[in-house]
Protein backbone atom coordinates (compact mmCIF):
# COMPACT_ATOMS: atom_id res chain seq x y z
CA UNK A 1 0.00 0.00 0.00
CA UNK A 2 2.86 2.62 0.52
CA UNK A 3 3.69 2.02 -2.99
CA UNK A 4 0.18 3.56 -4.06
CA UNK A 5 0.52 6.06 -1.58
CA UNK A 6 4.05 7.25 -2.73
CA UNK A 7 2.71 6.76 -6.42
CA UNK A 8 -0.23 8.87 -6.37
CA UNK A 9 0.62 11.40 -3.47
CA UNK A 10 -1.56 10.11 -0.56
CA UNK A 11 -1.21 10.41 2.97
CA UNK A 12 1.26 13.42 2.16
CA UNK A 13 1.95 14.99 5.26
CA UNK A 14 3.60 18.44 6.81
CA UNK A 15 4.59 21.16 4.82
CA UNK A 16 4.31 19.41 1.24
CA UNK A 17 0.93 18.65 1.97
CA UNK A 18 -0.29 22.19 2.64
CA UNK A 19 1.94 23.92 -0.19
CA UNK A 20 -1.30 25.12 -2.31
CA UNK A 21 -0.23 25.48 -5.98
CA UNK A 22 0.67 28.92 -7.18
CA UNK A 23 -2.10 31.24 -7.80
CA UNK A 24 -3.68 30.77 -11.65
CA UNK A 25 -4.08 34.01 -14.36
CA UNK A 26 -6.19 36.61 -13.95
CA UNK A 27 -7.76 38.85 -16.85
CA UNK A 28 -10.49 41.43 -17.80
CA UNK A 29 -13.73 40.68 -18.69
CA UNK A 30 -16.50 43.24 -19.76
CA UNK A 31 -15.12 45.25 -16.78
CA UNK A 32 -14.83 42.46 -14.46
CA UNK A 33 -11.32 41.10 -13.05
CA UNK A 34 -11.81 37.32 -12.95
CA UNK A 35 -8.84 34.92 -11.14
CA UNK A 36 -8.49 31.59 -11.21
CA UNK A 37 -7.70 29.58 -7.82
CA UNK A 38 -7.80 26.26 -8.57
CA UNK A 39 -6.71 23.66 -5.54
CA UNK A 40 -5.85 20.49 -5.33
CA UNK A 41 -8.61 18.02 -3.85
CA UNK A 42 -8.59 14.50 -3.87
CA UNK A 43 -5.15 14.06 -5.87
CA UNK A 44 -6.89 16.51 -8.68
CA UNK A 45 -7.15 20.49 -9.46
CA UNK A 46 -10.65 22.20 -8.42
CA UNK A 47 -12.46 24.38 -10.61
CA UNK A 48 -12.39 27.62 -8.42
CA UNK A 49 -11.54 31.90 -8.63
CA UNK A 50 -13.03 34.96 -7.65
CA UNK A 51 -14.96 37.84 -9.69
CA UNK A 52 -14.05 41.46 -8.36
CA UNK A 53 -15.11 44.38 -9.63
CA UNK A 54 -15.59 48.49 -8.49
CA UNK A 55 -19.07 49.06 -7.81
CA UNK A 56 -19.79 52.70 -6.65
CA UNK A 57 -16.02 53.33 -5.53
CA UNK A 58 -16.11 49.78 -3.17
CA UNK A 59 -14.24 46.85 -4.43
CA UNK A 60 -16.85 43.72 -4.67
CA UNK A 61 -15.64 40.27 -4.48
CA UNK A 62 -17.46 36.94 -6.25
CA UNK A 63 -16.07 33.89 -5.16
CA UNK A 64 -16.89 30.44 -6.98
CA UNK A 65 -16.11 27.21 -6.63
CA UNK A 66 -17.67 24.43 -9.00
CA UNK A 67 -17.66 20.28 -9.20
CA UNK A 68 -15.65 19.84 -12.02
CA UNK A 69 -11.69 18.55 -11.70
CA UNK A 70 -8.77 18.53 -13.71
CA UNK A 71 -5.44 16.18 -13.56
CA UNK A 72 -3.11 19.33 -14.44
CA UNK A 73 -3.08 22.85 -12.73
CA UNK A 74 -2.83 24.71 -16.13
CA UNK A 75 -6.12 22.99 -17.37
CA UNK A 76 -7.58 24.15 -14.13
CA UNK A 77 -6.72 27.93 -14.57
CA UNK A 78 -8.03 27.52 -18.29
CA UNK A 79 -11.47 26.50 -17.16
CA UNK A 80 -11.62 28.49 -14.10
CA UNK A 81 -11.38 31.23 -16.21
CA UNK A 82 -14.11 30.19 -18.91
CA UNK A 83 -16.20 29.24 -16.27
CA UNK A 84 -15.57 33.00 -14.58
CA UNK A 85 -16.26 34.56 -18.13
CA UNK A 86 -19.32 32.21 -18.10
CA UNK A 87 -20.58 33.53 -14.90
CA UNK A 88 -20.16 37.50 -16.18
CA UNK A 89 -21.94 36.63 -19.42
CA UNK A 90 -25.01 34.85 -17.44
CA UNK A 91 -25.05 37.45 -13.97
CA UNK A 92 -23.15 40.53 -15.17
CA UNK A 93 -24.13 42.71 -12.03
CA UNK A 94 -26.12 40.92 -10.36
CA UNK A 95 -23.38 38.82 -8.98
CA UNK A 96 -22.92 42.16 -6.51
CA UNK A 97 -26.62 42.62 -5.53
Amino acid sequence: MSFFKSLFGWGKSGPEADAAPPAGATLEHKGFLITAAPFRNEGQFQTAGTITKEVGGEMKEHKFIRADRHASHEDAVTFSLSKGRQIVDEQGERLFR
